[in-house]
């Protein structure tokens, strides 16, 4: 038995046993002030451990290991939790005691599919044997969402387009290294031509299920790219008891997808609206807007308007919240937005239950995609014929293209749902001069390519599964004879191989695996097949199970590029897209 004084504790000082400190990282007393002093009033909650990430990485540009060690301290959180999540995201940088810290200048290129036919490979050559690497530092990044200003390249928090290096280099002359917020429709615009009438009626006589029944009659559906019937949404998160929230997914990560930031950098209010409608219907507490970090304009232009509809009464303050991502593109799956959001990796949920049951902080969650409440808006204002009225090839509503590559004017374009990839061209002024049509993904990688020949297929919800592909959140990137149908699917899954969560063994690997048999000159296409059927059947989430598109549509329509013989004949199912905020 221990005596008075040893019954003490081990922290005493002096000889025998007992420590004069606890075990493991000490933190510094400076830090400890920094870190404090950038954090002020704010609560120290969980859930907020990535945006003081984001305050530490802003303040000093890159996170040390003893401000992570005094934040550490300050949130009464284990050191493991901190590093964890740090080393998770790709917009932070997380240094050891020994480590230096990275140049104060860093230049992202975008090295997507839609920049790497726009010229990022020679962009990326030439930046670095133009710098000094100890000076600034030049990194791949994964599509920035402007894929219709390709090639693009961000320095600091403000994006090129149309890169060059001497354009890169007016900007480090310039020293301006912050947004450029563009002209968009403000609170007082949006309110002149009737803005927010809408709300005010709902909110004081409306019927939910009635305003639910409109949104059905309009045929909307989820347009982060599940494409679940967004007339049924309400109705299944309301049928859970309270308190209930909402999350809006903002993380536009699907390599050519930009139709969100298109929308949000002009009529943000639009979306706002339409967010707020879906909240009320649901009676949600509060609600979480998750927005890709890539968007430095979107979020500033969000955070003025959200104060401005507290100043003016449409909202209380701390309603809607702004959560800032990090540089993840499995955050596009709900569940993992809804880690993410709580502060964690993200990594995706088992299911069931689902985020309607079971979802931020425990409780039944709305998830609704940016474009989403943007037609919300415009259905209870317009009627349901915004969209229904609409019709071609059997196919009813609108779509938003995102549409880059080889064609004369890339940008967003709204067009029929029943569009075939020869309407969207069109749309995009043809062609670009010199290219001819080869080539098509129809909804951003994990939708695969299909060939010039299959240009009779409506792009729409449930079309295009028995091509085993899908159109997903309508990214359009249009290839052309002067363009490697093999090349670009190696883009594809490099991007997955850098994007997997690494949560389960079949998409970690598997996609590592994939990269190096697609580099050969000529593919083993059944040991191919049968990674792909191996990370189909196992992987948790859509992005393991949509990574072998690319590589089975390839081999299926542009054998004579990777020297297959008998291609596969296995589809997608449109169940299995890693988009999750419909």
């Amino acid at each position: 038995m221990l005596d008075a004084n040893e019954a003490k504790g081990v922290w005493k000082s002096g000889k025998g046993r007992g420590r004069a400190t606890p075990k493991g990282r000490q933190y510094d007393d400076a830090a400890l002030a920094e870190i404090r002093t950038l954090l002020g009033d704010r609560p120290r909650d969980r859930d907020l451990l990535i945006e003081f990430l984001h305050l530490i990485q802003d303040a000093h540009g890159h996170l040390s290991a003893a401000h992570l060690r005094a934040l550490a301290e300050e949130m009464r959180l284990s050191m493991a939790e901190i590093w964890e999540v740090a080393t998770f995201y790709a917009h932070f940088d997380p240094r050891r005691e020994d480590d230096a810290p990275p140049p104060d200048l860093t230049i992202r290129v975008c090295d997507s599919l839609s920049c790497e036919l726009a010229g990022s490979e020679a962009l990326i050559a030439a930046l670095e044997a133009g710098h000094d690497p100890s000076r600034v530092r030049v990194l791949r990044a994964p599509c920035m969402g402007r894929c219709d200003t390709a090639p693009v390249l961000e320095i600091g928090h403000r994006h090129v387009d149309h890169a060059t290096p001497a354009a890169a280099q007016a900007v480090i002359d310039a020293g301006d290294v912050h947004p450029v917020i563009p002209g968009y429709e403000g609170l007082d615009a949006y309110r002149g031509a009737g803005g927010y009438a809408t709300l005010a009626d709902l909110r004081r006589d409306g019927d939910w299920e009635h305003a639910q029944a409109k949104v059905a009659e309009s045929g909307l559906r989820g347009l982060g790219g599940a494409g679940f019937p967004s007339g049924k949404k309400w109705g299944f998160v309301r049928a859970n008891p309270g308190p209930r929230l909402m999350a809006v997914n903002g993380d536009e990560g699907e390599p050519g997808t930009f139709k969100d930031r298109y929308y949000l950098e002009r009529v943000p209010h639009l979306f706002l609206e339409g967010m707020l409608v879906a909240a009320w219907a649901v009676e949600a507490d509060r609600v979480y807007i998750y927005m890709r970090d890539e968007y430095p304009a979107v979020l500033e232009i969000l955070r003025r308007e959200i104060a401005a509809l507290e100043r003016a009464g449409i909202v209380v303050p701390g309603h809607v919240e702004l959560r800032r991502g990090a540089g993840a593109y499995i955050c596009g799956e709900e569940s993992a937005m809804i880690e993410s959001i709580e502060g964690k990796r993200g990594l995706p949920r088992h299911r069931p239950p689902y985020v309607a049951q079971v979802g931020l902080f425990g409780r039944p969650t709305l998830v609704h995609n940016i474009e989403t409440c943007h037609w919300i808006a415009r259905i209870l204002r317009e009627g349901p014929e915004i969209l229904a009225a609409h019709e071609r090839n059997g196919r009813k509503g609108l779509r938003s293209f995102s549409v880059s590559g080889r064609v004369r004017d890339p940008g967003v374009h709204v067009l029929p749902a029943g569009s075939t990839i020869i309407d969207v061209i069109d749309a995009a002024g043809g062609m670009a001069e010199g290219h001819a049509f080869k080539a098509y993904q129809p909804g951003g990688p994990s939708s695969g390519l299909l060939p010039a020949t299959l240009d009779d297929v409506p792009l729409d919800f449930d079309t295009l599964q028995p091509h085993g592909s899908f159109i997903g959140s309508a990214a359009v990137v249009v290839l052309s004879d002067q363009d490697s149908a093999k090349a670009a699917a190696l883009n594809m899954l490099r991007f997955f191989e850098a994007e997997s969560c690494g949560q389960c063994t079949p998409c970690r690997v598997g996609c590592e695996k994939a990269v190096k048999l697609m580099q050969a000159d000529r593919w083993d296409t059944d040991l191919l097949e049968e990674l792909c059927q191996a990370m189909a059947d196992a992987s948790i989430c859509g992005l393991g199970q949509a990574a072998p598109n690319p590589i089975r549509l390839t081999i299926r329509h542009f054998a004579d590029e990777v020297g297959a013989k008998v291609p596969p004949t296995t589809g997608y199912d449109t169940a299995q897209g890693l988009e999750g905020g419909a």
